[in-house]
């Protein structure tokens, strides 16, 4: 699958195959393209908390009310932003570079055959309650509930014309 085969593939999966597993080799192809995305300087201001354990998915699920999915997921990965990694020119950039941390990943996950669904978590009251599953100061920017797709839906993203403004 090409880049953009993969872009257009993307979905959120909310319906995963129980029991499932998804091989470490593959989470850590998933984590390298994650590490993979640009960061302000190169801070790299992030870290991933990869979670296998059932009852600790449960315990996520229970404190994100819009993670359902994690029901039926083989694993969850929480990305977190490490604010204090920029400092400086680059100070507060940590939330953009996470979120392009995330969509690697969710595109990583695309490629290999996997589903995932985005769950956001910052600015959120949601976080306290993630650190402290996490056992955490980092910041949790979101939830990635992984798993092979149960479901197929239909594509909502699309090209709006009338949201593009050409500077000639």
């Amino acid at each position: 699958m090409d880049c953009t085969q993969t872009i257009r593939a993307r979905r959120s999966i909310r319906k995963f195959k129980p029991g499932a597993a998804i091989p470490r080799a593959d989470v850590e192809t998933m984590l390298e393209a994650a590490m993979m995305a640009p960061s302000a300087r190169n801070t790299r201001p992030w870290e991933f908390f990869v979670v296998e354990n059932a009852e600790l998915r449960a315990k996520l699920r229970a404190a994100h009310p819009f993670s359902a999915m994690l029901d039926t997921a083989s694993l969850a990965v929480v990305v977190c932003a490490r604010p204090e990694d920029q400092k400086g020119a680059v100070e507060g950039y940590w939330p953009l570079d996470c979120g392009a941390a995330v969509e690697n990943l969710l595109l990583q996950a695309v490629a290999l055959g996997y589903g995932a669904c985005w769950c956001g978590c910052w600015p959120n009251h949601r976080m306290s309650k993630l650190q402290d599953l996490l056992s955490t100061q980092s910041i949790p920017v979101a939830l990635v509930a992984l798993g092979v797709p149960d479901e197929d839906p239909p594509a909502r993203g699309f090209y709006q014309a009338d949201k593009v403004i050409w500077l000639d």
